[in-house]
C-alpha cells in the first residue's frame, strides 16, 4: 500500500513545514480573514485575545475565536518536539515507511485536534475527545523517538 501512495520515499521532513502551516491556519480563520479580523491588529498581534474579551460579538463566536487562538498556541507548543522527533528518527535511520506513517499520523491528529478544539467544544459530549486526540498526536512524536532509539 505504501508504494501505491508513493510513501516509499521519505516525506517526513516535508511534514514539518506542513505542521507549521496547520499551526497557522486557525489564525487565518480567527483573525486575518475570518469574523475576528476587525479586532486583529497586525502591528500588535499578541493583543488579539484580549481584544476579543471586550469585543461585541455573539458569545458563541467569541469563544470559538478564542479557542482558535488557543489552538495556534498549542500547535506552536508541540511543534518543536515534533520537529525534533522527525529529525531524530531520520538521523537514526528509521525506515521511510515508518517515518512517513508516524509523521502523517501526527498531521492528521493535528487536523482533528483543531476541529475538535474550535468547533467541537460546543458539544460537551465530545469535549474529552480533545485530550485524547492531543495524546494521540504526542504519541506519534514519542513513537518516532522510540523508533530512533531502537535503530
Amino acid at each position: 500500500m505504501a508504494s501505491y501512495l508513493g510513501l516509499e520515499k521519505n516525506v517526513s521532513y516535508w511534514t514539518i513545514p506542513a505542521a507549521l502551516f496547520l499551526a497557522l491556519l486557525p489564525r487565518v480563520y480567527s483573525g486575518l480573514t475570518g469574523p475576528g479580523s476587525k479586532f486583529f491588529d497586525r502591528s500588535n498581534p499578541r493583543t488579539f485575545a484580549a481584544r476579543l474579551d471586550s469585543a461585541e460579538l455573539d458569545k458563541k463566536l467569541r469563544l470559538r475565536l478564542q479557542r482558535a487562538e488557543a489552538v495556534v498556541a498549542n500547535a506552536f507548543e508541540t511543534l518543536g518536539l515534533y520537529a525534533a522527533a522527525v529529525t531524530a528518527g531520520n538521523a537514526a535511520g528509521v525506515p521511510a515507511e515508518t517515518m512517513n506513517t508516524l509523521s502523517l499520523g501526527y498531521l492528521a491528529s493535528r487536523m482533528v485536534y483543531t476541529w475538535v478544539y474550535i468547533w467541537g467544544q460546543e458539544n460537551r459530549r465530545i469535549t474529552p475527545l480533545r485530550t485524547i486526540v492531543w495524546g494521540v498526536g504526542m504519541g506519534f512524536s514519542m513513537a518516532m523517538f522510540i523508533a530512533a532509539s531502537r535503530s
